[in-house]
Parts: structure tokens; C-alpha cells; sequence
């Protein structure tokens, strides 16, 4: 019996496993994907620690993976073996449920969260549904590829449906894993764009990724400075610090959104006044399809995006858990299977 490495929770709160076992079979609908690599999400954490609905254990997690197709299973005629794909938080929709009727796939109310419901990207190889898959184009590496299945399309789709315009001012709170990817895409969409996050330290990198303007939340008030500035029509609160979010609406234009990217736990203050008197909004984002995430990757090829990442092998992947969950990586931690 063909066996595989793959790395498990086997139960909420206890430390990720490498194991042996078996080589998973692709079902009807589904294909095995020879993982190349595979990013580090904060939302990991959900699977690590327990709290998220309906999880059961073992579970390995990852729902950042590209690779190869190694195998199709019965009934799949849009791919073959040997294309190179990713999959994402979104892995399959029932097509029954209100959202699916209204082609809202994303937001199904029985879908299929890779690396949550089923078995993620953590490991040698893994079977997931075809309806989920990317094509990952020939000019990005997997290690490059990978990440901007969710960090990516999370940040590109959520800018591209806020409403704001070229040459509108969008902020983005969080220079780390999303925070990074939001940056570009929002330069490079033609956004006047402004990075937030604590320390001087970041002023540079912030203004590498594309910021024009770069606002140091440990020494001023990111609302008042953005005020200063016009105030925002975007703000992208990427950074999972709850305490640090709800103060960003004083930033915003009026008319203004605040989009949350970050997911936490934690309730967000914020004042009724405000949100009624300037006309603001607050959304959440959740990622995207897997067309979604095509759009995000040939976009990343267009216009020179790319993700920063440091690389593990699969035996470190709970120090590379670490190094994303602890804010230590700079910016995406990437596990990397060895050829």
C-alpha cells in the first residue's frame, strides 16, 4: 500500500503531528494533487485550537496549496494529470442551498473548506474537489503561488468589490501575511494607497510593496492622520487586533467602508453616531472562488505581484506554524515538499 507524510491535529489544542499514512484515492468529482507547496494561514488556527464549527479530528489543515494534478478521479473531464493547480479556503458548493441558487457559491451554506471540512494542504499529497480548482500560471513558482490562493485572492477580491476607484485613497491595516499582498494589489490597481502598522521599522518595507504614505500606529493616531489625508474611501483591516481596528473608522471618508479581513474572535467597538452621521459601512470578506483566484494570480503575473515568503520543509511545519501564528514571518510562511 502506497503511504504519504502528511502533518495532523489529531485533536483541538494538541501540537501538529508528522505521520505516515495512507495514499489517499481521488472519488467521483474529485482529483489527488501532488502538493508542492503549501502557505500558512492565520486562520490555521482554528483547525490547531478548536473553535471553528463542525471540525472533526485528525484534520490536517492548509487551504493555501499548489501542485500538481497526480491522479483524476472518475467523472472529471476538465482536468488532467499533470496540470498545475492551487485550491483555497473555497473548495465546493452544494448548488442547493439559497446562496448557490443565487450563484453566491462562496457563501454556501454546505460548502466545502479545505483543510477544515476535509484534509488540507499539510501534507505530501491530498484529494480535493475539482470544482475548487485554480490554474496556476507557468510564471509563478508554486512557493509564489500558493500563498496568493488565499492571502491573494482575499485582498484582490475584497479591493476590487469595495467600490472604491483609481486614485481613491485605501488604507490597509497590517503589513504581515494579507497586509503585504493588499498593499501591492492596491498600488498596483491604481489606488493612492497607505499602509498602517506599529514601528518605524516598517516604513521601508511599506514603501517597497507600493504605500505612498505610511502611518506609524505606536506614534500617531491612524484615524486622525488619515483624516489629515482626506480620509479614507477603503480601509483594509488585515491585522488580527480588534482593539486596533474599530478606532480606524474616524479615518474613513465619508461614504467610506471598512472591510475586515482579519478573523478574530473578539467583538469590535465601534460608534453608532459615527457609522450614521459620515453614512459608513462595515463588510466582511471572505476570500473567493476558484475563478476568483484565477483572476488574482494572472493579475499577479500582469502586474508584478508577488508574495514574500520564508519556506519550511514539511517535518518543520509546527515551527513554521509558530513563526506565522507569533508574527514573526515576513510575511507569508510556506511549507515546501522536497522533489
Amino acid at each position: 500500500m502506497a503511504t504519504m507524510r502528511a502533518v495532523v491535529v489529531r485533536a483541538a489544542g494538541s501540537p501538529l503531528a508528522v505521520v505516515e499514512r495512507a495514499m489517499p484515492e481521488p472519488g467521483p468529482g474529485a482529483v489527488r494533487v501532488r502538493v508542492q507547496a503549501c502557505g500558512i494561514c492565520h486562520t490555521d488556527k482554528f483547525v490547531k485550537e478548536g473553535g471553528f464549527p463542525g471540525l472533526s479530528y485528525p484534520r490536517s489543515p492548509g487551504h493555501e496549496i499548489a501542485g500538481v494534478i497526480d491522479e483524476v478521479g472518475p467523472s472529471v473531464t476538465a482536468w488532467r494529470k499533470g496540470d498545475r493547480v492551487g485550491i483555497g479556503w473555497y473548495g465546493d458548493h452544494c448548488g442547493e442551498c439559497g446562496p448557490c441558487w443565487r450563484s453566491d457559491y462562496l457563501v454556501c451554506d454546505r460548502g466545502v473548506i479545505v483543510g477544515m471540512s476535509i484534509d488540507g494542504g499539510y501534507a505530501e499529497y491530498v484529494v480535493v474537489p475539482a470544482n475548487g480548482l485554480a490554474r496556476i500560471p507557468e510564471e509563478l513558482p508554486a512557493a509564489q503561488g500558493a500563498p496568493i490562493i488565499c492571502a491573494g485572492v482575499t485582498t484582490f477580491n475584497a479591493l476590487r468589490n469595495a467600490g472604491a476607484r483609481s486614485g481613491d485613497l485605501v488604507a490597509v491595516q497590517g503589513i504581515g501575511g494579507l497586509g503585504h499582498l493588499g498593499i501591492q494589489y492596491a498600488d498596483k490597481m491604481g489606488f493612492e494607497t497607505v499602509a498602517i502598522s506599529g514601528g518605524a521599522e516598517k516604513r521601508e518595507a511599506a514603501a517597497e510593496l507600493g504605500a505612498r504614505v505610511y502611518i506609524d500606529s505606536s506614534r500617531s493616531d491612524p484615524g486622525r492622520e488619515l483624516r489629515k489625508l482626506g480620509g479614507a474611501s477603503v480601509i483594509l483591516a488585515t491585522a488580527p487586533d480588534a482593539k486596533a481596528i474599530g478606532p480606524l473608522l474616524d479615518g474613513l471618508a465619508k461614504g467610506g467602508k471598512l472591510v475586515l479581513l482579519a478573523g478574530i474572535l473578539d467583538p469590535i467597538g465601534v460608534s453608532a453616531i459615527e457609522l450614521i452621521q459620515k453614512r459608513l459601512t462595515i463588510v466582511g470578506w471572505p476570500s473567493g472562488t476558484n475563478r476568483d483566484s484565477e483572476d488574482a494570480l494572472r493579475f499577479a503575473v500582469l502586474k508584478g505581484v508577488r508574495p514574500i515568503v520564508e519556506s519550511f520543509p514539511l517535518e518543520r511545519a509546527s515551527e513554521a506554524y509558530t513563526h506565522t501564528i507569533s508574527g514573526r514571518a515576513r510575511f507569508r510562511s510556506v511549507i515546501e515538499m522536497r522533489s
